[in-house]
């Protein structure tokens, strides 16, 4: 029995953004009991080069609805990223994100393991990977990568979670 794409991609990523939502609505409730302002932990970093909470939350919400659409072969949809949201913008964006993700079936992935998917079209850094390389070594990655940021800026930052919190229910 082979793994389809789409079992490969969209179960993950549903399973992550919703613990990644979860994440943040204890985060949201531990700043609310500790009287910490919100934007303290919104902002924060794990070093100074690296985006702050924010900003991961924002990516890792991107490559989830970008890996679904390329490998589904359709339209990335754009949204803006609001550089002053808070938790409540940051769990819409989830929540969008999610229903995105959702919105797509099994036989809309059928051959993306061989399609071509262009990232940065028409740009220096433009690069043509191979449905299957684009997710397995790219794609889900990048948005690990970021979720587990996330995870990792609140819990440095004294918010009471753990493995079970950042690998949510599957």
């Amino acid at each position: 029995m082979s793994l389809s794409m789409y079992s490969a991609s969209v179960p993950v990523l549903k399973q992550m953004l919703t613990a990644l939502s979860e994440v943040l609505a204890k985060a949201e409730a531990h700043a609310s009991e500790k009287k910490i302002d919100p934007n303290a932990l919104l902002g924060a970093r794990l070093f100074p080069d690296m985006f702050p909470l924010l900003r991961q939350v924002q990516i890792a919400a991107d490559f989830a609805k970008g890996i679904s659409s390329r490998l589904s072969n359709t339209e990335v949809p754009s949204w803006p990223d609001n550089p002053q949201a808070g938790f409540a913008e940051l769990q819409e964006l989830l929540a969008k994100a999610l229903a995105h993700v959702d919105s797509f079936s099994a036989e809309q992935f059928e051959g993306s393991e061989s399609r071509e998917i262009v990232l940065r079209p028409g740009t220096l850094k433009e690069k043509k990977l191979p449905g299957n390389v684009y997710l397995l070594q790219y794609g889900l990655p990048q948005f690990f990568f970021h979720v587990t940021t996330s995870y990792a800026i609140l819990r440095h930052n004294g918010v009471e979670i753990g493995k079970r919190d950042y690998m949510g229910s599957y």
